[in-house]
């Protein structure tokens, strides 16, 4: 399963109870870094949501997407989007 996971604005707290659990039990975590500016970093979001997390630029996005989807029929696969990921 492919989740898509809004951050939230602020920090690494920001993000809901339910998209924590589910970003800890993913295989893979992509963090999308290219249309909005998360205010703490990379390293800071890997500690608090205790998993490492691969930066998502806007080559990966559009061009590699395939990448990202690998597995996510038999895994869960997560998408994190800085505020709103619908917005």
């Amino acid at each position: 399963m492919l989740y898509l996971i809004g951050l939230g604005l602020g920090d690494a707290k920001d993000i809901t109870v339910k998209g924590l659990e589910v970003v800890r039990r993913c295989s893979r975590v992509y963090l999308e870094a290219y249309t909005s500016i998360l205010t703490v970093g990379k390293e800071a979001l890997e500690e608090y949501y205790e998993r490492e997390l691969v930066l998502a630029d806007r080559d990966m996005v559009e061009q590699e997407a395939g990448e990202i989807l690998r597995g996510a029929d038999e895994e869960d696969v997560a998408f994190l989007v800085v505020g709103d990921p619908f917005g």
